[in-house]
């Protein structure tokens, strides 16, 4: 009996209630209908009730995702056959999207397995989840649970997990084994049901490190090696004539006079002045102050730089150019460091474009597609040869008659102490750009 049904019984018996319990002489039929009427609105009570409860058992399935529940309504009446089925159709459909679901997940776990970077999540809680094969041999099959579980790993890997943030990348040291190795951080943000988490991965690079280092540090010697020996060559030479001669003063012969003696002593001297003053260079280079960061606007930077510039190349006809985008960038930087760091690139920038009939310099500012700040030093000179560029930032390198090797030098350190980059490539239409990669913080607007 459906529920339209129910609904007209209903009203036809509480009429006929109500109707004969007006009239005399018909109580025992206003009794019966009584009766009727109270049986009618019991059914009707738990027909509700067990529609209502067939509803509350689909909405709590669902809740729960037990999509196996099934639901056979067509006892209640007219319609609800049907919407039992469809009640049946949708958790069939739920149940499909699940199995879906849980093989591509099954998929992506096992791709997750076999990738070779060690991944983790730091949860709010301050709670750690190892994510795959690489992760867990990483911390030697440690059960870690939480973040203070990686404290045998060095503090400072515990710190820069804890500090990094999303979109960051960190250089961190590990210790395994009693060994210090050096490691990258990524970190990425994730929102999940449970809330929010940070997943980290964690490349081991000391192999490239200690490649890199050796290579630096054969490069260095060799640099070192070449220039000291360019000194000391004709300083041991000139020292021995200067003995000889010395010695043929004293014994009276003629082949030896004071001017000679004077002149081998004077070019020893300058020589060794030289030298000093590479051994100068050498200490400034490897003694860098760490870098006082402060919120600069990028044009009071440039306004500083240009001033010191502008007046001296007008008079050269050079063309300066500088460009920042927004207006109001600022850079997060050790002015004095940068300004000495910008000075001495637009003075190589000069140099470069010496032999030019129309010198440009441009100087710029702006942000990359990922939201970081750069500077950019251009200009229109002569190039750098390709074998040239790989060499140039090397110790005391450089292919100018009177150049000291240092400059660039020193201009990479201070973008290392700044967690920053510098790279060369060469400039549309002919010359040399440079370009200064600051960190994403350092990067802001006004």
């Amino acid at each position: 009996m459906g529920l339209t049904v129910r609904l007209i019984l209903l009203a036809v018996s509480s009429f006929a209630f109500i109707r004969l319990s007006v009239l005399s002489g018909y109580q025992a039929s206003a009794l019966f209908a009584f009766i009727v009427t109270s049986a009618l609105i019991f059914e009707m009570i738990r027909f509700v009730s067990r529609t209502n409860f067939e509803l509350t058992r689909f909405h709590e399935a669902a809740r729960y995702e037990d999509y196996g529940e099934r639901f056979e309504l067509g006892r209640l009446g007219s319609g609800f056959g049907e919407l039992g089925a469809a009640l049946n159709g949708i958790f069939s459909q739920f149940q499909e999207a699940r199995v879906a679901q849980e093989r591509e997940l099954s998929r992506y776990k096992a791709l997750l397995e076999q990738v070779p970077v060690p991944l983790i999540s730091l949860h709010s809680n301050r709670t750690l989840t190892l994510w795959n094969r690489a992760a867990r041999r990483q911390f030697h099959g440690v059960a870690v649970k939480a973040l203070s579980g990686l404290d045998p790993f060095g503090e400072d890997l515990c710190r820069q997990i804890e500090d990094i943030r999303p979109g960051e990348r960190r250089l961190a040291t590990i210790i395994v084994d009693s060994t210090r190795q050096r490691v990258t951080l990524a970190a990425t943000q994730i929102v999940t049901r449970e809330g929010s988490e940070k997943l980290i991965s964690i490349q081991n690079i000391q192999s490239e490190l200690d490649v890199a280092q050796l290579e630096a540090w054969q490069d260095l010697v060799r640099v070192l090696t070449h220039e000291i020996m360019n000194s000391i060559t004709p300083i041991s030479s000139l020292a021995q004539t200067a003995a000889t001669l010395m010695r043929d003063v004293d014994a009276g012969s003629e082949k030896g006079s004071h001017e000679d003696i004077r002149n081998a002593v004077e070019t020893i001297a300058a020589r060794s002045e030289k030298l000093t003053k590479f051994v100068s260079n050498y200490r400034q280079l490897m003694h860098i102050p760490p870098p006082q960061v402060k919120s600069i606007l990028a044009e009071d930077l440039f306004a500083q730089i240009t001033a010191l510039y502008a007046p001296q190349w007008a008079e050269e006809t050079l063309d300066l150019r500088v460009e920042i985008s927004p207006r109001n960038l600022r850079l997060a930087v050790d002015p004095a460091l940068m300004e000495q760091v910008l000075i001495n690139m637009l003075k190589n920038a000069q140099e470069a474009t010496a032999e030019q009939r129309r010198p440009t310099v441009s100087l710029k500012a702006g942000l990359d597609n990922n939201g970081a700040a750069y500077i950019e030093v251009a200009d229109n000179g002569t190039g750098i040869p390709a074998d040239v560029a790989e060499k140039i930032f090397v110790p005391f390198y450089t292919t100018k008659p009177e150049g000291s090797g240092v400059g660039l030098a020193l201009t990479r350190q201070v973008m290392i102490a700044h967690g920053g980059t510098i790279s060369v490539a060469p400039r549309p239409g002919g010359g040399t750009k440079f370009t200064l990669g600051l960190p994403t913080k350092s990067a802001g607007k006004a």
